[in-house]
């Protein structure tokens, strides 16, 4: 089975920074070959699109309301996909998604996703 794995939530005070990591798991690949993507979803909200990095790194998307605090990043060395977070705020609070697309464009739809994570969660305190 092809999937996700997401790392690095924790609890975490308002103002502080995390690191979520994202990396294949189960029937492995190379993400270099794939758009990827963040997703979020707070308690009873729907899932939101966070931010994006096409095949190939060549397109970078960010929700408006996530431009400079979040940044993405991959390592296609160590296959990974990153996001930081910096100035958490307790509205942060959600559990993060990683997704991923073959040769996909970085599309900030959830339906253009075929390969999904389980989530890591992030809480931040005030």
């Amino acid at each position: 089975q092809v999937q996700l794995t997401e790392s690095g939530g924790d609890a975490v005070q308002a103002g502080g920074s995390l690191k979520l990591s994202c990396a294949p798991s189960g029937h492995s690949f190379s993400i270099n070959t794939y758009a990827m993507a963040w997703f979020r979803q707070a308690f009873e909200k729907e899932r939101e699109f966070v931010a994006a990095d096409s095949w190939g790194g060549g397109t970078t998307t960010y929700a408006d309301s996530m431009r400079g605090r979040f940044t993405i990043s991959r390592d296609n060395v160590k296959n990974v996909f990153y996001l930081q977070i910096n100035n958490l705020k307790p509205e942060d609070t959600a559990v993060y998604f990683c997704a991923a697309e073959f040769r996909g464009s970085g599309s900030n739809s959830q339906r253009s996703y075929d390969i999904w994570g389980q989530g890591t969660q992030v809480y931040v305190s005030s």
